[in-house]
């Protein structure tokens, strides 16, 4: 049977130039409409200032009020812009005459503007922050600055910031009362303190320029040395030395217990998601794209709808208010993202590499974990404080599994400071957030490069 070559080929007018395709101009009405929706936002735009314009606020009890405060407030970025504006038309014509190029003046106005705004998005972003380090060195025992109207500082004022003559350490006191540390976790703690402060003046070297090969040994063996005082003080430290009788006084514990779980945590989820991702990047096996495609749609579900059939196992196995049930919960949790991170980050490898070690006579498990594994090093890093860092901030699953004050974790704690109906301790509660949140700033801080390239290698790659 044969086939014409013309009943295979899409049937072309003869009218048609070459290729089929014919350019027409767009329609008035879709030329028309960018424009219309432009009028119809900056007539929004200005409906909503002129609604604003005649609103006349109440004076509050507690709130500082400055008559037509949004008013100067939009004048004084009017008057931002206008500055902005004669320094780029310098800045243009500066740039012109020394390169000898044609500058846009409109491209340097919209850089000057774009800092602008994010100076004042950053503002924004920062000053919860340093409220909240303000108010742990509050003894006033509340989160709000209360304005002082006759104080001629407009911060103070508006209540923007506190009296600083007013602040002290006592709410940081409060979490070391009753602790009893020994000489040698002093000892031990000043070895980490010592070893810290020497990364990061390594770290200032590297930045300045000053690298060899002699300082990448010399950071490696620090940082070592370091995680293992770390571990040594996770395991040396116990209840017995937090003799307290408040919460407050048991936070440090609560630091360690939370450390502890991180640790164990990340440690488990590299072990479990290194093979895993391995298996399913390497092996064919029945089942394969089914269980990735299992994996996908379990990370559809938020964690909380799990904690009955968590509870409900964990209390079956005698697990509840221990350590151990904590982190197996938190490692099943871990399996599946970090999975599909590594199996990502193995197709991205050379198979060759395990191709040309098993002709050589390796098996497949010496393949992977002579070959696979050392050329992971970012990628183990990054699943470990990955992991870390979400079990360290986490508190649902803590909250319903830890019941005894001595087995807390920090997010558990500092939800005890917050709990009493006319006691809530918001000073404290500011101080202890403050401590809290140092490893992890510590941590993000001198591996946050892992976190950018580990989410960059471990792209899935189908």
């Amino acid at each position: 049977m044969t086939t014409r070559p013309d009943d295979l080929s899409p049937q072309l007018s003869p009218d048609l130039p070459p290729g089929g395709y014919v350019h027409r101009e767009p329609s008035l009405l879709r030329r028309a409409a960018p424009w219309l929706v432009l009028l119809a936002l900056l007539a929004g735009l200005g409906y909503l200032v002129s609604q604003l314009w005649q609103i006349e606020l109440r004076k509050g009890f507690s709130i500082y009020f400055v008559e037509g405060g949004w008013k100067k407030f939009l004048l004084f970025l009017l008057a931002a812009s206008g500055v902005l504006a004669l320094t780029s038309l310098i800045g243009q014509r500066f740039g012109q005459a020394r390169t000898g190029k044609n500058i846009s003046y409109l491209a340097v106005l919209g850089d000057q503007l774009t800092h602008l705004f994010l100076i004042l998005v950053v503002l924004i972003a920062v000053y919860p922050l340093l409220y909240v380090l303000l108010a742990a060195f509050d003894p006033g025992n509340s989160l709000f600055a209360f304005p002082n109207f006759n104080d001629p500082n407009i911060f103070y004022r508006t209540g923007l910031l506190p009296q600083f003559e007013r602040l002290t350490t006592e709410n940081f006191a409060k979490l070391f009362e009753a602790v009893t540390i020994p000489g040698y976790q002093l000892g031990l703690a000043a070895l980490g303190g010592a070893g810290l402060a020497a990364l990061a003046l390594m770290a200032l070297a590297s930045r300045l320029g000053n690298t060899s090969e002699g300082m990448a040994r010399a950071r490696s063996w620090v940082t070592r040395i370091v995680l293992a005082v770390g571990v040594l003080l996770l395991l040396v430290v116990t209840p017995a030395q937090f003799e307290g009788a408040t919460n407050e006084s048991k936070f440090l514990l609560s630091v360690r217990n939370t450390l502890f779980v991180s640790t164990v945590t990340g440690l488990l989820a590299i072990l479990l998601s290194t093979t895993a991702g391995y298996a399913m990047a390497r092996l064919r096996f029945p089942g394969r794209f089914q269980m990735l495609l299992f994996f996908i749609f379990i990370q559809m579900f938020p964690v909380f709808l799990a904690l009955v059939a968590i509870y409900s196992l964990l209390s079956a196995l005698g697990l509840i208010n221990t350590f151990t049930g904590l982190i197996l919960a938190y490692s099943g949790g871990a399996i599946a993202f970090n999975t599909w991170i590594y199996k990502g980050y193995v197709e991205s490898l050379p198979e060759s590499l395990e191709e040309a070690a098993m002709v050589d006579g390796a098996t497949r498990w010496q393949t992977f974990r002579r070959v696979v594994l050392p050329l992971s090093g970012s990628m183990l890093v990054f699943i470990f404080l990955n992991q870390f860092i979400g079990t360290y901030a986490e508190f649902i699953l803590a909250s319903v599994l830890l019941t005894g004050v001595e087995q807390w974790t920090v997010g558990v704690m500092l939800r005890s400071f917050t709990s009493g109906q006319f006691s809530t301790k918001w000073g404290v509660f500011a101080a202890a957030a403050t401590l809290g949140a140092l490893p992890i700033v510590a941590l993000f801080y001198s591996f946050q490069n892992y976190f950018v390239g580990g989410a960059t290698a471990g792209g899935v790659k189908e």
